[in-house]
């Protein structure tokens, strides 16, 4: 735990924010939980979690996390603290669901995606896009140990190569491998509507899609593998002026 972020603040304590407080708490990190309705609202869970677990409001969540997870529906982006996240890596979990968030003209569009919608409400923070395109309870049940066989890789995209590592570094702790997806502003893939995950012999890269829930893995199917190389060129197609 010396080299990774020790405490883990939660804006949004919803499947995918409780499914990611156990895996931490598990792991070793202290977790601070909040929520929209308040934090004597959480003290079930807070109690679950044991003593590595604190509620409190979203400031206070927001500013004792060295890493913070948002995961709220993205019509409260806005409600997210601006202030107490100054210089911090945020991950986002958030997907738009017009059924629930309404309809915004610049995700309609194509104009821009949600992560971009977040950073810009967050300027002074470093949005990584993770979370977004898996189940909450796959994401419960397929942490693994490194370089374990069938260990998932999730896709990450961001700006910032630092904010980058530290979502790595918490990825790894928690039991997922981690693929670079880009930066958030050029990778519409993992938003519903995108590529389907693809499998690898060795590992498990989850993407967002329309055949995601039909996809899922089931133990003994026979599929097509691809080495981790071709995942990641999937994952990240080659764009003008790369090198790799």
């Amino acid at each position: 735990m010396d080299d990774v972020t020790q405490t883990i603040g939660f804006i949004g304590s919803g499947h995918i924010g409780g499914t990611l407080a156990r895996l931490a708490t598990a792991a070793g990190f202290d977790v601070v939980m909040s929520n929209s309705r308040g934090p004597e609202t959480l003290a079930d869970l807070v109690a679950e979690l044991g003593p590595r677990a604190r509620a409190a409001t979203a400031s206070d969540a927001a500013a004792a996390g060295d890493l913070v997870v948002v995961s709220v529906p993205l019509r409260a982006y806005r409600e997210v603290p601006v202030e107490a996240l100054a210089g911090k890596p945020v991950m986002d979990t958030n997907n738009y669901y017009p059924q629930r968030d309404g309809q915004i003209a610049s995700l309609d569009d194509g104009s821009t995606t949600s992560s971009e919608l977040l950073q810009r409400h967050l300027p002074a923070s470093s949005v990584v896009k993770v979370f977004n395109n898996i189940f909450f309870k796959h994401l419960a049940t397929l942490a693994r140990p490194a370089g374990a066989p069938d260990r998932t890789a999730l896709p990450i995209a961001g700006d910032e190569a630092a904010a980058k590592e530290a979502v790595t570094a918490f990825l790894d702790a928690i039991g997922y491998d981690a693929v670079d997806a880009r930066p958030a502003g050029r990778r519409r893939s993992t938003i519903p509507g995108g590529h389907a995950r693809v499998r690898t012999p060795l590992r498990t890269v989850h993407r967002a899609g329309r055949n995601t829930r039909r996809r899922r893995h089931h133990p003994g199917r026979a599929r097509r593998g691809l080495t981790p190389c071709a995942a990641r060129k999937l994952v990240r197609p080659k764009l003008p002026g790369d090198t790799r």
